[in-house]
């Protein structure tokens, strides 16, 4: 027969593999939709970007910044790049939104695009005419798609940019 010791050792081994699994879990399949993932898999893209143009290719960037500055914290987000090649993400109501408050400046995080993870510094824009420059970078990215997404609808191509929406600028890391 076990004794307590015994007993209580395996329960905890138990809770210890049953946490690793929901952890492999949760960084495997999340970030998605709303609910924010963990660390960010994808083989790795240790170059420089100066031209972040083909972003505009993919749908959806994946972000990683650092909350509490030690602990994985991914997002999906809509990101653009203007003409001349700078990365920017699109934020609505970002007042209100995790992650956001943890971008301090030039914040370490990850990007993903299409499968590869970029080490970048993230920060948040507050000039208007740059933010409007990323506004309408959004706006040409979200029409140049031929099939529709109900998660990003299209927006109206002379869309005014709202008060509450932020955006960052994303630059690759060394």
């Amino acid at each position: 027969m076990a004794n307590a010791t015994t007993i209580a050792k395996r329960a905890g081994l138990g809770i210890l593999i049953l946490a690793l699994l929901a952890l492999l879990y949760w960084t495997t399949l999340y970030p998605r939709d709303r609910a924010p993932g963990f660390y960010l898999f994808g083989s790795a893209g240790d170059e420089s970007v100066e031209d972040w143009t083909f972003a505009n290719d993919v749908r959806l960037c994946t972000l990683q910044v650092y909350a509490a500055g030690w602990r994985p914290h991914a997002i999906n987000l809509n990101c653009m790049a203007t003409p001349e090649g700078d990365l920017y993400l699109s934020c609505s109501v970002c007042e209100r939104k995790y992650w956001a408050s943890q971008v301090g400046t030039d914040s370490p995080g990850r990007l993903r695009l299409d499968g590869v993870v970029y080490p970048v510094k993230v920060n948040r824009v507050t000039d208007q005419e740059q933010m409007d420059m990323s506004w309408q970078a959004r706006l040409a990215k979200l029409n140049s798609f031929d099939d529709d997404d109900p998660l990003n609808p299209r927006p109206d191509p002379n869309a005014v940019r709202p008060d509450h929406w932020w955006t960052f600028r994303v630059e690759s890391r060394s």
